[in-house]
């Protein structure tokens, strides 16, 4: 465990799980929570292991997945700065039904389960905030298969890159380059891909001006890339 900055306090604070928590017991769990730090590749938790904590990402990129009696690899979900993970589990005292790995080098907060637990007994205000942080999370994975569902792989990583630019929001245009978190294989996966079908998709967006290396990609104008990634695929039948 490392030291709590106050960067990491204020992560948690403004954190999907903790940001409706009133403002005293949001302090009192962020005052016994812990930071920890992973290098690419490290373990975080296993697949099987009793969820003794809760996590919040401070930087970089966790994954999380689960491993297939045939012993393939699938992945569950790709969470970056603010997001975190099993509190699912942890709050009904159960095993992680995933592994979490750090996809990059990663800084995680660590709140120990039975502290949140407690604490949601004794207060219903905090009990009320977090089901209205899963209301949301659940939200969020609604969308999520919607847009596996109802986008083409191509607006999914248009989609994916548009996240990842800083300067994107309704009203920005121009260029921007992002670089990619991590190794296209995640992304593939993360996105609900095959890595052929991601190459495939990085063909068709750069003849949208959309330039991919190995670790960035350049976006000529954001405003062509939205309006893709919007664009309802049931037009394409309607294209000449």
């Amino acid at each position: 465990m490392v030291a709590m900055r106050e960067k990491d306090r204020q992560i948690a604070a403004e954190s999907l799980l903790l940001e409706k928590l009133p403002g005293d017991l949001k302090d009192t769990l962020i005052a016994n929570a812990h930071a920890l730090e992973f290098d690419r590749g490290a373990t975080i938790f296993l697949q099987g292991e009793r969820a003794r904590a809760i996590y919040i990402v401070a930087e970089g990129w966790v994954k999380l997945y689960r491993i297939s009696p045939s012993g393939s690899e699938a992945i569950v979900g790709v969470f970056t700065r603010g997001r975190s993970f099993g509190e699912a589990v942890a709050f009904h005292d159960n095993v992680y039904p995933v592994s979490a790995e750090a996809a990059t080098y990663c800084r995680v907060i660590r709140i120990d389960a039975s502290i949140f637990i407690r604490m949601i007994r004794e207060n219903h205000e905090m009990a009320l905030a977090i089901l209205s942080a899963t209301f949301t999370h659940l939200h969020s994975l609604v969308a999520q298969v919607e847009a596996l569902k109802a986008r083409t792989g191509a607006q999914r990583v248009a989609e994916f890159l548009l996240e990842l630019c800083d300067c994107d929001h309704d009203d920005c245009d121009g260029s921007c380059t992002v670089r990619l978190p991590y190794d296209k294989v995640l992304i593939a996966g993360r996105l609900g891909m095959k890595p052929e079908s991601l190459s495939r998709a990085f063909g068709k967006l750069k003849t949208l001006g959309v330039n991919v290396t190995r670790e960035t990609a350049e976006i000529n104008d954001l405003a062509v890339l939205r309006d893709y990634a919007e664009d309802d695929p049931a037009n394409a039948w309607s294209k000449p």
